[in-house]
């Protein structure tokens, strides 16, 4: 099974809910609730102290708004990045988010995620 053989709207179908929970997740702090569903090299290569660090010091990671909304979708081997407009409840502007999504032992993982 390879995600980028999915059309964009299962892929969507997929991806949107998983960022909504990063969003929320990363908005609660809740750092264990926010990794659920990496992969396991994207869960080990994540330190939780700057992760933690992260949570409790970034203005941005504590305030995403639900306001998002795709963008478009990269296709390359055997992940898709889902490219998000994110903006914030307490920043003005708009942001990059990123979420790189593929499967793992059957089931869909994240691989990669961040916001510039």
């Amino acid at each position: 099974m390879n995600i980028v053989d999915k059309a964009d709207e299962e892929i969507l179908a997929l991806a949107d809910p998983l960022w909504r929970d990063l969003v929320r997740f990363s908005n609660e702090g809740k750092y264990g609730e926010f990794a659920r569903y990496f992969s396991s090299s994207l869960a080990l290569a994540m330190d939780q102290v700057v992760a933690g660090h992260q949570f409790a010091n970034s203005e941005l990671a504590r305030n995403l708004s639900d306001d998002f909304d795709a963008l478009g979708i990269i296709r390359r081997g055997e992940h898709v990045t889902v490219l998000y407009r994110q903006r914030s409840t307490k920043k003005p502007g708009e942001w990059l988010g990123r979420l790189v999504l593929g499967y793992e032992n059957g089931k869909v993982r994240i691989f990669g995620a961040s916001i510039f």
